[in-house]
């Protein structure tokens, strides 16, 4: 399998594309990583060097891959952070220019635009650019809970207004969701959820809620989930591995009591998760 990532990028700790790529590579998947930023370390600790880049550059990198003449091997391409809406319409100019190439292959946004208890944290126009321009060209997509109720423009309290939510998404164009970091009327104070739907079904995961707060998990598990749903193809399956991987990631994170998220050290969690999950069909 082959897949472009267009992400941001750090030299210190794992976000963006320094969480998604080696995943992706331990389960043995061919990554062509573009950076949409590097930084030298993720803007959470309030300070940072490095530089934003251009939507150009995404078009001039996506444009030297194309004249290798291997576009057409690329099952899919998989977008998080994009830094600026320019960056996001060379996203889309690189998705049309892959399936163009290869019709089937799919893309996965992750529509990086906030959190709960932090609200957007983007720059102004990135959400509205998400949700009226990326969400429609998506094949899958990856909110967490706020994205998700920003995306549908609704609030997601209950299991019932999350699946409503992920229908609203839906019919904006993504047929296939993931929704992480989900806590809803009925989600045990100690556990999380995490709910994935497409035409074939509905699965909610719960996994113990962990100790830990960290950047990248949902940039890794948004990765994860993208490459097992294309090799799987069956969207139970492909929540319940990759949750089971990024609960696995996270617990020895935890053991550890690191600042950043240990997926070099717990790299076997990828492949052979300690703890294996089941999704519930809901």
């Amino acid at each position: 399998m082959n897949l472009i990532s267009i992400q941001s990028h750090v030299a210190y700790g794992h976000v963006g594309n320094s969480a998604a790529v080696f995943p992706l590579q331990r389960m043995g998947v061919e990554v062509w990583p573009i950076h949409t930023v590097q930084f030298s370390n993720h803007t959470g600790y309030g300070k940072w060097q490095g530089r934003t880049f251009d939507g150009d550059l995404v078009r001039e990198l996506v444009g030297g891959i194309e004249q290798r003449g291997c576009l057409g091997e690329c099952d899919g391409l998989l977008s998080g952070y994009m830094g600026s809406a320019d960056i996001g319409a060379a996203i889309l100019d690189a998705v049309a220019t892959v399936k163009r190439a290869n019709p089937s292959a799919k893309y996965c946004c992750d529509p990086v635009i906030g959190d709960v208890g932090r609200g957007i944290f983007v720059r102004e126009g990135i959400a509205e650019f998400m949700r009226e321009k990326a969400l429609p060209a998506a094949d899958i997509v990856t909110p967490n809970q706020f994205e998700l109720d920003y995306l549908s423009g609704g609030e997601s309290k209950t299991l019932a207004d999350a699946l409503g939510a992920v229908k609203a998404v839906q019919a904006l164009g993504p047929r296939a969701m993931l929704v992480t970091s989900l806590h809803v009327d009925d989600t045990p104070e100690d556990a999380i959820d995490m709910l994935a739907a497409d035409d074939t079904g509905r699965f909610r995961l719960r996994t113990p809620k962990l100790p830990v707060v960290v950047n990248g998990a949902g940039d890794a598990i948004a990765a994860l989930f993208f490459a097992h749903y294309l090799r799987e193809g069956k969207i139970g399956e492909a929540l319940a591995r990759a949750g089971s991987a990024i609960y696995g990631v996270l617990a020895k994170t935890a053991d550890a009591g690191a600042p950043e998220i240990q997926i070099v050290t717990a790299q076997h969690e990828v492949v052979e998760p300690s703890k294996l999950f089941e999704a519930e069909e809901i």
